[in-house]
């Protein structure tokens, strides 16, 4: 159970509810702290104050699986190989097909996976990638290739500076969420997204956890916009090569 302290530090203000005749999701990620940080009990004040459609966790131990027990809803847990705790996702409505489970490169210590959820207007991966800087991209390349077209990738990456994904955008909040030593703030939770477009973001209050959470609100992009500016893009340059060339021509 929260203490009085906690759930302070959880219940903030919530953004507005995500509208679901529009299409738009709201989507809560944390790294929960394995064994010693957010139990079933903060996560429940969570859902309660944030009322998300679609709740990703991180370093989930065994006994989240009692969160579905005490607020309803539907669970899944994906144990990394060999460890204690692994990936969950939570949505208060039930979803057509369970979330795959895609694993990762693995690293010299441990292996990885990801959780990937289809929701029919776009997939959502769930990850905690490993600290290697050259391992947590390859994993991420690897997770962009289980995704549809409209995806979102949302977790713990373990990145330091920018990710770039070709064909994917930033649009988490720019905010720290992590303090590395207690000291060194670290923005290590995000938001990638692809073909979506993302309306309100923010960063949570941290909690029991060593992460704070963060929320996004995506809906589809409008279909033919960015084919659009690449259209037109391609038709500048084709006009400014045939300029070029009558100009090099000559009388």
């Amino acid at each position: 159970m929260l203490d009085k302290s906690s759930l302070d530090a959880v219940a903030a203000e919530p953004l507005v509810q995500a509208d679901r005749a529009a299409t738009t999701w709201k989507i809560v990620s944390w790294n929960l702290l394995r064994r010693t940080g957010a139990a079933v009990g903060d996560l429940a004040a969570l859902i309660e104050q944030e009322r998300p459609d679609l709740l990703l966790m991180q370093e989930a131990t065994r006994s989240i699986g009692a969160l579905r027990e005490r607020v309803g809803g539907v669970y899944a847990w994906a144990q990394l190989p060999n460890r204690i705790h692994g990936l969950a996702m939570w949505s208060p409505t039930p979803w057509a097909s369970p979330p795959a489970v895609v694993p990762l490169p693995a690293g010299a210590m441990f292996e990885r996976v990801s959780q990937v959820l289809d929701l029919g207007a776009f997939g959502v991966a769930n990850v905690h990638l490993s600290h290697g800087q050259v391992l947590n991209r390859r994993q991420l390349q690897r997770v962009i290739a289980a995704l549809p077209e409209r995806a979102a990738i949302l977790g713990d990456y373990n990145i330091v500076g920018p990710a770039l994904m070709p064909g994917f955008r930033d649009v988490g909040p720019r905010a720290s969420t992590h303090a590395m030593a207690r000291m060194v703030p670290l923005r290590l939770d995000r938001c990638l997204v692809r073909g979506l477009a993302c309306h309100a973001h923010a960063v949570l209050p941290r909690g029991p956890s060593d992460h704070r959470p963060i929320v996004v609100h995506l809906r589809p992009a409008p279909e033919a916009s960015a084919p659009r500016r690449l259209r037109g893009m391609a038709a500048a340059i084709a006009r400014l090569r045939r300029e070029g060339g009558r100009a090099g021509a000559g009388p």
